[in-house]
C-alpha cells in the first residue's frame, strides 16, 4: 500500500508560478485614467481661455466705441489704452502705430483742442478693423 501511494505521489508535478500582470494593467489603467482627465482638463481650460479672450476684445471694442470725446484728453488717453489691448494681429498693430501719434498731441497738455478730423477718422478706422476681426 505504501508503494502504490509514492507511486502517485510522483506523478504530482511541482507547482507552476503562473504570470501576473494584473498589478502593471492596474498601474496602467491609473496612468491611462489620469491621462484621460488631465487632457479633458487641459481642452475645457483652453475653450474658457479662448472663451475669455473673445470676451474681453468684445469688452474693449465697446469701450473703444462709448468713448466721449468731450474731454479730448481723457478721451485719448483711453483710447490708447484700449487701442493698445487691441492691437494682436498685424493689420492693427500697424493702424495703432499709425494711430497712437496722433492721440499724442492730446494726452500731455494741461489744455487740448477738440479731436481734429484726421484723428477722428484714423480712430473710426481702427474701431471698425477691430469689431470686425471679433
Amino acid at each position: 500500500m505504501e508503494n502504490n501511494i509514492s507511486t502517485q505521489l510522483r506523478d504530482i508535478k511541482p507547482l507552476l508560478e503562473i504570470p501576473d500582470s494584473s498589478y502593471y494593467i492596474y498601474w496602467g489603467l491609473i496612468v491611462f485614467g489620469l491621462l484621460l482627465l488631465f487632457g479633458i482638463v487641459f481642452f475645457v481650460i483652453k475653450k474658457v481661455w479662448e472663451n475669455r479672450k473673445v470676451n474681453l476684445s468684445k469688452r474693449y471694442v465697446e469701450a473703444l466705441k462709448n468713448i466721449n470725446w468731450i474731454d479730448t484728453k481723457k478721451s485719448a488717453y483711453e483710447a490708447t489704452y484700449y487701442a493698445r489691448l487691441l492691437a494682436t494681429d498685424e493689420r492693427k498693430k500697424e493702424l495703432f502705430s499709425q494711430l497712437e501719434p496722433m492721440l499724442e498731441q492730446y494726452k500731455y497738455k494741461k489744455e487740448v483742442e477738440n479731436l481734429d478730423i484726421d484723428t477722428r477718422n484714423k480712430f473710426n478706422l481702427y474701431v471698425q478693423v477691430a469689431n470686425e476681426s471679433i
